[in-house]
């Protein structure tokens, strides 16, 4: 049994100090300090601590989580392992992740059909490189291939090139040839992708020199 002797405020964050029998022990959430009643002169034992830092453990987690899932989109794995650097207890971070996959806040093939959608508007990529950056996020494979599946590498490929037409123009035919494999080949397009949308870009090319 020990007694509290005094509580104290944190400068910077809703925290509050608890000092047990004339020293620093722990800190808890205002929220929860105010449901516990919690006050000077009153006695806890080790069972009541013990629970009180768990439940503050719980709720500094689930806070965490929702204001980083708030703030992007992320797998599982990204957000426990974000979770875990800001060393909150493993119980405390594994309930708070149970908790938004119940809720439906933390899906993975959620996640993973946004990912896609996103990375193809913006980076376009090949199947393979998709799955393979899912797989580095923590995506199991059948999901990582389900948000692909129905992805075009020729289409891909394609769009990709088109966003580097501009900066290849001038260059002579092996020159862009070169190039433009290259960067294909880089994301994650198969030689015979990346050859075939080669040929295709300087035939249009071709065609738009001859009509000017």
């Amino acid at each position: 049994m020990a007694t509290i002797t005094a509580i104290e405020k944190q400068k910077r964050r809703p925290r509050l100090d608890i000092e047990l029998d004339g020293g620093l022990a722990f800190s808890v959430r205002l929220d929860l300090a105010a449901e516990r009643h919690l006050a000077a002169g009153q006695t806890l034992t080790a069972a009541a601590r013990r629970e009180i830092e768990a439940e503050d453990g719980r709720r500094e987690a689930m806070a965490a989580a929702l204001r980083l899932i708030a703030s992007a989109p992320r797998s599982e794995k990204d957000l426990r392992q974000r979770l875990r650097r800001r060393d909150l207890p493993p119980a405390a971070v594994d309930a708070a992740v149970a908790r938004l996959r119940e809720l439906g806040y933390l899906n993975d093939a959620a996640y993973a059909s946004f990912f896609v959608e996103a990375r193809q508007a913006s980076t376009p990529r090949s199947r393979r490189a998709l799955a393979f950056e899912l797989a580095r996020q923590g995506v199991d494979r059948e999901t990582s291939q389900a948000a692909v599946a129905a992805l075009s590498d020729e289409e891909a490929a394609y769009a990709a090139a088109q966003r580097r037409l501009q900066a290849l123009r001038g260059l002579d035919r092996e020159a862009f040839k070169r190039r433009l494999g290259a960067f294909l080949t880089s994301r994650g397009f198969g030689y015979g992708v990346a050859r075939a949308t080669i040929d295709r870009c300087l035939a249009e090319l071709s065609e738009a020199d001859a009509a000017t």
